[in-house]
C-alpha cells in the first residue's frame, strides 16, 4: 500500500485528499505546515509527498528544497499543490526538485493519477506498473511477484522489501536504513530483523535462480543487482 505524506493546512482539503487516497488503496499521513511535516519525516518515510506551495510560517517550497538537499530523503517524490496558476512559480518549482504540479482546485481522480504516474517513474516501473530486474519482475498493481515466469509467494514485509530494494537497484543500504525505510511504522525493530526477512526473500526467489540478484555487501549492507552476478 503505497503511503503518501499531505502537507496542507486546510483541513477539508485534507479529508477530501484522504478519502480519495482511501478508495485508491493508499494510505495517507498528514501535517498541517512545515514543522510537523518534519516530525511525521523523522519517524515515517513516504513513498510520495503532496506538498502545498503556502503554508504557515513557512512555505512548503523552502521544505522542498531542503528535502533535495537530505541524502536520506533527496529521492522522495514530491507533487506540488497550489493555488498559484502562474507559469513563473510552476518553474520554480520544478527547478527546485518537484516531480508535478498541480494547481487547485483539483479534482480526486486527477490527483490520484498524477500520483500513480509519478510513482510509477519514481520506482523505474513502466505504464503497468511492473519493475523488473533480471529474470525478476514485480507488479505494483497487482502485488505478484515472478521469478523466470514461476510465481513467488512472499510475506508483506518482504514484499515491501523486495519493492524497495527493485525500485533502487544498485544502491548499497545499511541495515539501519532500511529499516527507516521498510519498517518504518515498527516498534523498535531490531538491524537482525532485516537480516532475517533477507533470508526469507532470497529463500523465496531460490527456486527460479532470482536469489543471487541481492548482494550483501560486507560492513555495508544489502543491494539488489539488475543482473545475477552484477557489480
Amino acid at each position: 500500500m503505497p503511503v503518501i505524506l499531505l502537507v496542507e493546512d486546510e483541513a477539508p482539503i485534507r479529508d477530501m485528499v484522504r478519502f480519495a487516497l482511501s478508495r485508491a488503496g493508499m494510505e495517507m499521513l498528514d501535517a498541517g505546515d512545515v514543522r510537523q511535516a518534519q516530525q511525521v519525516l523523522a519517524t515515517r518515510r513516504p513513498d510520495l509527498i503532496l506538498l502545498d506551495w503556502m503554508l504557515p510560517e513557512e512555505s512548503g517550497i523552502e521544505l522542498l528544497r531542503r528535502l533535495r538537499r537530505d541524502e536520506e530523503r533527496k529521492d522522495i517524490p514530491v507533487i506540488m499543490l497550489t493555488a498559484m496558476a502562474e507559469e513563473e512559480q510552476k518553474v520554480q518549482g520544478l527547478e527546485v526538485g518537484a516531480d508535478d504540479y498541480i494547481t487547485k482546485p483539483f479534482s480526486p481522480p486527477e490527483l490520484v493519477a498524477r500520483i500513480r504516474a509519478v510513482l510509477r517513474r519514481a520506482m523505474g516501473a513502466d505504464a503497468s506498473g511492473i519493475i523488473s530486474a533480471g529474470d525478476l519482475t514485480l507488479n505494483t498493481v497487482t502485488h505478484e511477484v515472478f521469478c523466470s515466469e514461476n510465481r513467488v509467494e512472499l510475506g508483506p514485509t518482504e514484499y515491501r522489501l523486495l519493492r524497495f530494494l527493485l525500485s533502487h537497484p544498485e544502491r548499497v543500504y545499511s541495515r539501519g536504513q532500511l529499516l527507516d525505510y521498510v519498517w518504518a511504522d515498527a516498534h523498535a525493530p531490531e538491524e537482525r530483523t532485516v537480516d532475517v526477512s533477507i533470508r526469507r526473500l532470497r529463500k523465496a526467489l531460490a527456486p527460479g535462480g532470482c536469489d543471487g540478484l541481492i548482494r550483501t555487501v560486507r560492513g555495508a549492507g544489502y543491494s539488489l543487482s539488475r543482473s545475477k552476478g552484477g557489480a
